[in-house]
C-alpha cells in the first residue's frame, strides 16, 4: 500500500454545525480538536508506507483512532464502528457525516507497519511536540517514574502444564500444516494425552506418578523433534514457529542421555531471562516484585508533576518482567534527553537508584531524587553490630580504620562477581580482630591471617551514596520526596481507564506499542480536564478509614 498524504482542510461545515448543536457543552473529542487542532498529519507516518501501490487509509486518522481505542477501552471492531456512528469522532477526525470509515482489520495492519518501521513512539512524540508548542510542556522542573506489572494475554502455567501445552501447540500446528505426515507418526494414546487442553486438575495424583507423566511428555516431544529434524522429513516443517518453540523448550526443560529423559532441576535450568513461560507468547517472562509473581511484562511510566501545569506522561517503556528497574533509569534519561524534556529533578523509588546512577544524573545536570540502596552487610541487615558506615576510610592512604581504632592491612580493587561493578576489598588483621573485645559486634571469629573484611565502592560512588543516605533522614528531603506518591495515582488511572494491567496482545513489540497508545490517550484526557478546570482526584479513602480519621 502507498501513502497519498491528505492535507487537513479543517472540520467540514456540516459536521461542525451538527456536532456543536448536539453537544453545546462539548465532549473530549470536540475539545481536543478545538484546543490542539489536527494532532496527527499523514506525513508523520510516511516511513511506514511504500511509494507505490493502492492508496492506504489515512495513517493520521488510524493513529488517532488507535489512541481513542485506549481512551474508551474499545476493540478494533468497536473502534471502527465508532468512526462510522459517532458524530464527535468525525469532528475530531475532520470527516464528513456520511463518511463510511474503514474496515476493522486495517487497525491491526497499521500496528504491524508501525512496529516494522520503528515508529512505535510516534503518536506520543507528536502530542508532546504539540503541547510543547502551546507552552504546556517544557524541559526542567520535576518528573517522576515508577513501574507496574502487566499480565500477558495468556494463562499462567506451572511447569507440567507448560511442557504439555507446548507439545500440544506443536501438534496442533502440524495437524494443520502437515496432517498426512503427522498421522503416520502419532498413536491413539497421543490423542488422549494431548487432544484436550492441558490443565493441572487433569494430572494424575501423587508426586511420583506426576514425574512419570512429565517424563513421558518429554519422550514424546523428543520423538516428534527427531522426526521433524530427520533428513527425510520436509525441511519446511522445522520453520514452523510452534516447532521452534518446542525445540527451545525441550532444551530448557529436559535432559536426554544414556539414562533416558528426565527433568532439569535447580541450577541446571536456564536463567529466568531466557526461560520460556508459555508456548503462545515467547516474550512473556515470570517476574516477582514485592513478593508478588506474574507472567508477562513490566511497564515504566514517567510524568511531569509541577503543581501549576498539567501532569503529562513524557515517556513510557515496556520490558519483559525480569528486567530490573535499575536497568531502565539511564534509558529513561536518554529518551527524555532526545525529546529535550530532561527534568531538573527526577523523582524515583529505591528500585531505580544505585551509586553509579546518582553520579550519572549529576553529570547530566540533573538530580536523581530517591532513596539510596540499603547497606547489604550482614550487620546492617540484622540491625546489630558494626556496619560499613561505622568504619572510617582514609582514601589518600588507601586504608580503613575500624571502630576499635585498628588500621586495615590489605586494600585492593576487583570486579564484583555478579554485575562487574568495581569494588574495593579491605581486610583487617586477625592479630587485631581475634582478641578484640568488640568482636561479637563486628564479625565471626577470624581464621587464618585475615580478620574482618569490608567491601566498599570506589570513592566517588561511595561518597555520593553516603551523601544521599545522610540527606534522606532529614525532614527537608522527605518533604521534597513526598511528590513521588502521585505517580501511583497515574498508574491507577492507566489501569482503570486503558486496561493496562493485562496486555491485549501476545508479544512484546505490540504490547509496547499498545502502552504508547495508552499513554497518549491519558495525555489527551488530562489536557481536556486541565482545559475544563477539572481538579486532580484525591486519594480514595474507605468509609472505615474516614471514620477512624474523623475519630
Amino acid at each position: 500500500m502507498s501513502l497519498e498524504p491528505r492535507s487537513d482542510q479543517g472540520v467540514p461545515e456540516l459536521t461542525a454545525r451538527v456536532v456543536r448543536a448536539a453537544f453545546p457543552k462539548g465532549t473530549l473529542a470536540v475539545r481536543v480538536r478545538e484546543a490542539l487542532g489536527p494532532l496527527f498529519e499523514d506525513e508523520a507516518f510516511a516511513g511506514a508506507f511504500a511509494v507505490r501501490g493502492r492508496p492506504a487509509v489515512s495513517p493520521g486518522a488510524l493513529a488517532l483512532v488507535s489512541v481513542l481505542q485506549y481512551a474508551e477501552g474499545l476493540t478494533d471492531r468497536q473502534a471502527a464502528d465508532q468512526v462510522r456512528a459517532r458524530m464527535e469522532w468525525k469532528f475530531l477526525l475532520g470527516l464528513e457525516l456520511d463518511d463510511p470509515g474503514f474496515d476493522a482489520s486495517v487497525l491491526s495492519l497499521f500496528r504491524s507497519r508501525l512496529i516494522e518501521r520503528g515508529l512505535e513512539q510516534r503518536t506520543l512524540e507528536l502530542v508532546l511536540d504539540r503541547l510543547g508548542g502551546l507552552g504546556l510542556l517544557k524541559a526542567g522542573g520535576r518528573q517522576r517514574t515508577d513501574s507496574t506489572h502487566v499480565l500477558a494475554a495468556v494463562r499462567t502455567l506451572n511447569r507440567m502444564e507448560f511442557v504439555g501445552e507446548t507439545l500440544r501447540a506443536a501438534l496442533e500446528a502440524l495437524a494443520v500444516a502437515a496432517p498426512t505426515w503427522l498421522s503416520g507418526l502419532v498413536t491413539a494414546e497421543w490423542a488422549e494425552r494431548y487432544g484436550p487442553r492441558v490443565d493441572d486438575y487433569r494430572f494424575p495424583k501423587g508426586e511420583e506418578v506426576r514425574e512419570q507423566w512429565s517424563e513421558q511428555v518429554g519422550r514424546d516431544g523428543f520423538v516428534l523433534l527427531d522426526a521433524v529434524y530427520a533428513p527425510a522429513a520436509p525441511g519446511w516443517l522445522r520453520e514452523i514457529e510452534a516447532m521452534q518453540v518446542l525445540r527451545v523448550s525441550w532444551v530448557q526443560q529436559y535432559h536426554r542421555d544414556e539414562k533416558g529423559v528426565r527433568w532439569r532441576e535447580g541450577k541446571d535450568l536456564p536463567p529466568v531471562h531466557h526461560r520460556l513461560c508459555s508456548p503462545y507468547d515467547t516474550n512473556a517472562r515470570y517476574g516477582v516484585k514485592r513478593g508478588s509473581g506474574w507472567t508477562g511484562y513490566k511497564m515504566h511510566l514517567t510524568e511531569t508533576c509541577e503543581p501549576d501545569a498539567p501532569h503529562v506522561i513524557t515517556q513510557v517503556a515496556t520490558t519483559d518482567a525480569v528486567v530490573a528497574d535499575t536497568e531502565m533509569t539511564e534509558p529513561v534519561h536518554q529518551t527524555l534527553t532526545e525529546r529535550e524534556l530532561l527534568p531538573d529533578v527526577h523523582v524515583v523509588d529505591a528500585g531505580y537508584t544505585t551509586a553509579a546512577l546518582f553520579l550519572a544524573a549529576t553529570e547530566q545536570g540533573m538530580e536523581l531524587l530517591g532513596p539510596a540502596p540499603h547497606d547489604s552487610s550482614l550487620q546492617s541487615r540484622q540491625d546489630q553490630g558494626f556496619s560499613r558506615a561505622d568504619f572510617t576510610i582514609d582514601w589518600e592512604h588507601e586504608s580503613a580504620v575500624c571502630p576499635s581504632g585498628h588500621h586495615s592491612f590489605e586494600w585492593w580493587e576487583q570486579k564484583h562477581h555478579r554485575n562487574g561493578t568495581p569494588v574495593l576489598k579491605v581486610f583487617f588483621s586477625a592479630e587485631h580482630c581475634r582478641p578484640c573485645p568488640q568482636q561479637a559486634l563486628c564479625t565471626k571469629p577470624p581464621s587464618g591471617r585475615r580478620g574482618r573484611g569490608i567491601t566498599f565502592l570506589p570513592r566517588e560512588r561511595y561518597e555520593a551514596l553516603e551523601a544521599v543516605r545522610r540527606a534522606q533522614d532529614t525532614d527537608e528531603w522527605k518533604a521534597r520526596y513526598a511528590v513521588r506518591a502521585g505517580v501511583e495515582g497515574t498508574i491507577s488511572q492507566a489501569v482503570r481507564v486503558t486496561g493496562l494491567r493485562r496486555t491485549r496482545y501476545r508479544d512484546l513489540p505490540t504490547t509496547r506499542l499498545g502502552h504508547v497508545f495508552a499513554a497518549t490517550a491519558l495525555n489527551l484526557i488530562r489536557i481536556d480536564r486541565w482545559l475544563t478546570g477539572v481538579p486532580l482526584g484525591g486519594t480514595r479513602t474507605s468509609r472505615f478509614e474516614a471514620l477512624m480519621l474523623a475519630a
